[in-house]
């Protein structure tokens, strides 16, 4: 039986220790996966269990537990919300109406008040989670959701059918609205490969792309304007934008998204985004972009992928049988790459066709290999060697084996010094993350966002390269940073404690404490007088 996660928060710790104890939470359909002292604790520890049930006292250091049902809002809008009040005030139950919360509940709390609450509970999140996963409700809204012009228009505006002319035309016959500054594809697709098909939907592929799309367009559409239709397999989201830079947030909130409609639905849930475009006719390098970015996932593991992030921006590959080589080029092991090219010149056995064809097949392929060597600044000499006459003459090889080896060791070159720079370019991310952060620890306001916003990258895709090149959380990090200062000035100063604080980026002395002691098991003041 799977049962449903509760976090509970309460800064006296008798009280929380108490419900903790008195309450048999799985008897009623949960588990308690975390309890917290303060609403920033909570929040951190919400953000890494995703729980399903937060109960929380409203008044609470730090941050009260009514901000931190306003952010869980709009992070986990799934997660139900129970609020505690020592204070049988209407302004406070007004509030918690206007930020969703499931309950209100007065202190002190009764157990059997919080057990029928539970069972109350267990039951709407019993229904909802139905809702999501039968499959009978899926096939009709399948049915109902496929308006075929529109459906058509938007496949076909994707794919670069139409000109800027005609596509205004459209939007105005068939009362679109696509009015916005610049635009994006997004490709999310779910697979249940990862748990060997054990998840709800196994058996019926086809309502994959619509439980997306309700789960996607029930959590997206208050954050930003977008439109959602089926693609093939896959759901296809088009995003409008009044600024370009709006697209980093999209980013994480796609990501979030990814991970919560794994967990409804049991499968491992990508979405690949496109570069941002200025016109609707040129959506479809978008969602040639939205493509490509989903080949990283055996890379990125399932998550938002942004094709700026992972791949040099205006590379175009072709969609033809040579994209097979790119790809493996780019993404796979020198043995693939290998493989690849064996593959290739077996083609060419079994075709059997002109030196004219050869010629301009070949011709192609350089062309497309010439077009990654440029993206990555990789040396020609160094790939084709300085002898190399920069064309592609089929006379200069006496037989396809000896094209083929020729092909091996061009491309597996081209493959390691990709590998070599996504290295490089992850270490050189990292280094600038960490001179960002020495320069403004004392800033209160630091955050993944203002860093990403300053190197230029998506706070997903950031996270992920500084976590592998780290082992830490960029606020890991940062903590650390702070707290190392903090020591430094409270052995090397006569200044208060609430002078460091200040310097080392925590507005309210009382946290600055709290996360000191927390990090060294001794507070600050302890601390310098132990000295």
């Amino acid at each position: 039986m799977a049962y449903y996660k509760v976090l509970l928060a309460d800064d006296e710790k008798e009280i929380r220790q108490g419900i903790i104890q008195k309450i048999d939470w799985q008897a009623n359909g949960f588990i308690l996966a975390g309890d917290a002292a303060n609403g920033r604790e909570a929040l951190e520890l919400a953000q890494k269990i995703h729980p399903d049930v937060v109960m929380t006292d409203i008044k609470m250091p730090f941050m009260s537990g009514l901000e931190l049902g306003e952010i869980l809002a709009v992070e986990m809008p799934l997660t139900k919300l129970v609020l505690f009040s020592g204070f049988d005030d209407f302004e406070y139950a007004k509030q918690a109406i206007q930020i969703n919360a499931s309950e209100y509940i007065l202190k002190p709390v009764d157990s059997k008040e919080v057990t029928a609450l539970l069972q109350k509970l267990k039951k709407q999140l019993d229904h909802e989670m139905k809702e999501r996963r039968d499959v009978e409700i899926l096939r009709q809204n399948y049915i109902q959701s496929l308006p075929l012009l529109r459906q058509q228009f938007f496949s076909s505006l994707i794919e670069g059918n139409f000109s800027e002319k005609k596509i205004q035309e459209l939007m105005k016959q068939y009362h679109i609205n696509l009015k916005a500054n610049c635009w994006a594809v997004t490709i999310i697709k779910g697979d249940n490969k990862e748990n060997g098909g054990k998840g709800s939907l196994s058996g019926q592929a086809e309502l994959v792309p619509l439980s997306l799309q309700q789960i996607v367009t029930e959590n997206l559409a208050r954050l930003y304007q977008t439109i959602t239709f089926l693609y093939n397999d896959a759901l296809v989201v088009l995003s409008l934008f009044q600024k370009k830079e709006n697209i980093l947030g999209y980013v994480s909130a796609i990501n979030r998204i990814c991970d919560m409609a794994g967990e409804i639905l049991e499968l491992s849930v990508t979405a690949g985004i496109g570069s941002v475009c200025y016109q609707l006719s040129h959506l479809k390098y978008s969602f040639k972009g939205a493509i490509n970015a989903l080949e990283y996932r055996v890379l990125l593991d399932d998550r938002a992928i942004f094709i700026d992030d992972v791949e040099p921006k205006g590379m175009q590959l072709d969609e033809s049988e040579q994209k097979i080589l790119i790809n493996a080029i780019k993404l796979d092991t020198p043995a693939m790459v290998e493989k690849t090219v064996n593959h290739m010149i077996d083609y060419f056995k079994e075709v059997n066709t002109s030196i004219t064809q050869y010629q301009i097949y070949m011709t192609e392929l350089l062309s497309e290999l010439f077009k990654i060597v440029k993206s990555y600044q990789i040396d020609l000499n160094e790939i084709f060697g300085t002898d190399f006459k920069g064309y592609f003459a089929m006379q200069d090889y006496e037989s396809l084996e000896e094209l083929k080896k020729w092909m091996i060791e061009v491309c597996v070159k081209i493959n390691m010094k990709i590998k070599r720079e996504r290295l490089d370019s992850a270490k050189i991310l990292t280094e600038k993350a960490k001179e960002f952060v020495q320069k403004n620890y004392g800033n209160s306001d630091v955050s993944v966002e203002m860093l990403c916003s300053y190197i230029h990258v998506s706070p997903a895709y950031f996270s992920t390269i500084f976590k592998k090149e780290t082992g830490s959380s960029f606020i890991s990090y940062l903590t650390n940073i702070r707290m190392e200062e903090a020591i430094k000035l409270l052995n090397t100063t006569d200044d208060k404690t609430y002078v460091i604080s200040a310097k080392v980026g925590y507005t309210e002395p009382n946290y600055f404490s709290y996360v000191f002691k927390k990090h060294f098991g001794i507070s600050p003041s302890k601390y310098r007088n132990s000295r």
